[in-house]
């Protein structure tokens, strides 16, 4: 680490403007904003307001961040800060320290790929239900429909089979306008979403409402687990404490309701909330631009459907099929890697740190951009350019470390294993169901909220596959 007289000064954005610093340009543009940092250095200084931040645009540096000097960038943060008055002390935004570890220990079973899979055949029937189910023909808003159907099939393999149809469809219509709220609270100066104003008391009635629909779920699904009798608790396999929920009609929550160390109220509501938020959003965004990237590529249509064919000729799809599709994987990949799923992630710095030979203070936010690293072409040639077999076992090492969009290090998401199985499950029943789609909007522009969702975008669904 250089002594703090050898350090270098840190480059400042351009644009910045009294009071309210770069906010007007993460509102107006915020990806080209982001993207373009990269040329004023490896760590460049913005605005959030009167306070600067830290933007981190060398992956290699954000990977110190987090996972080498991990003990030195804690979880926090603006964007963790408004996330929290939602999430609570989920596990996404909980602070570093006995109470993470604690609850991502707890946690880690009902996310083990075993344990996942014991969810496929639900959740393959809930979306196939659902897609087949679309009028024919008919244009559709194919962003609203993949959070539909994401938030349904978690929600499945949350909660279990059998949850009331009004707590489905109001997490629908709530989820969408939270997270708008809470990134609005996340760009603007603190001073301003402190004030009482109808907008901030809206959002904060919508999370209210959230945690009521929360806590119907959870008693729903008490009052529906199904009791293990003395037989059924002594043929449960030794060391595996979640078996007896892993059978029909059981969810990937039971596992925490049934856990040796039970959280509290207050913390089934906030991890319910964070595992929701984080399965929806990031997934229906994914969904909607791949469904966009194959209406454009006819290639990478005809192999996914040869694929898909192939595993699964005649007969619809189950859940031991998905590790033999890895075309399809590839192409949720790149999905992934082109549009995000986040495109802003801050992490706070707990003492004053060398970063790339320059001084972040202690406090001081440091931000990392997922978006910003998938689009470097140092590391993706062609940043723009959708092409699934960069994945390839050939190329895919010249990524190096600049596909961030599950994080790294202690931090990373916990839900990853399931997010692949729920984007596998998603896109292979479509392409099953409809053997044609087609975009009758024009080209949607890439829109930076939470996720990096498009601002318009319908296709029309055929059962045939030529017309």
């Amino acid at each position: 680490m250089r002594s703090p007289s050898t350090l270098s000064p840190t480059p400042a954005a351009p644009g910045g403007l009294p009071l309210i610093g770069h906010v007007h340009r993460l509102a107006r543009d915020p990806l080209a904003f982001i993207t373009s940092l990269r040329e004023r250095g490896d760590v460049v200084r913005i605005r959030m307001g009167p306070t600067p931040a830290y933007v981190v645009t060398d992956p290699a540096l954000t990977r110190r961040v987090l996972v080498t000097d991990a003990a030195d960038f804690a979880k926090g943060g603006r964007i963790i800060d408004a996330l929290r008055v939602f999430f609570g002390d989920g596990l996404a935004t909980v602070a570093d320290g006995d109470t993470h570890l604690r609850n991502r220990r707890l946690m880690q079973p009902m996310f083990n790929k075993a344990y996942i899979e014991t969810r496929g055949p639900d959740m393959i029937d809930q979306v196939r239900s659902m897609v087949r189910d679309w009028p024919e023909g008919s244009p559709r808003d194919v962003f609203a429909d993949m959070n539909d159907v994401a938030l349904a099939v978690f929600l499945a393999a949350l909660f279990g089979t059998g949850l009331p149809d009004h707590l489905q469809s109001e997490f629908t219509a709530l989820m969408p306008e939270i997270m708008k709220g809470t990134i609005r609270q996340t760009v603007l100066p603190s001073w301003l979403t402190r004030l009482p104003l109808p907008a901030h008391r809206a959002h904060a009635g919508r999370v209210r409402r959230l945690r009521e629909l929360v806590d119907q779920a959870i008693d729903h699904r008490r009052s529906s687990a199904p009791v293990s009798s003395p037989l059924d608790q002594a043929a449960e396999p030794q060391g595996c404490p979640h078996a007896a929920r892993a059978r029909q009609g059981a969810g990937l929550f039971d596992a925490l309701l049934d856990a040796r160390q039970p959280l509290t109220h207050q913390q089934l509501q906030d991890e319910a909330i964070t595992l929701l938020t984080g399965a929806i959003e990031t997934t229906g965004t994914t969904l909607a631009w791949t469904l966009y990237e194959i209406s454009q590529n006819p290639r990478v249509e005809e192999r996914l459907r040869a694929e898909l064919s192939s595993v699964c000729p005649g007969r619809p799809l189950v859940a031991g099929d998905l590790d033999r599709l890895p075309y399809a994987r590839r192409v949720l990949r790149e999905s992934i890697r082109k549009y995000g799923p986040a495109w802003m992630v801050t992490r706070t710095a707990t003492r004053d740190v060398s970063l790339g030979g320059h001084r972040i203070p202690e406090g001081a936010d440091v931000v990392w951009s997922p978006y910003l690293h998938q689009h470097d072409p140092a590391f993706f040639p062609e940043p723009d350019v959708f092409d699934p077999d960069r994945w390839t076992a050939e190329r895919a090492h010249l990524a190096r470390g600049s596909f961030l969009a599950f994080g790294d290090g202690r931090r990373k998401c916990i839900g990853e294993n399931f997010a692949w199985m729920e984007l596998q499950i998603i896109l292979a029943t479509i392409l099953q169901t409809w053997p044609r789609l087609c975009l009758t909007s024009r080209r949607p522009r890439a829109q930076a909220v939470v996720t990096v969702k498009p601002d318009a975008m319908t296709l029309a669904f055929h059962r045939r596959a030529t017309e």
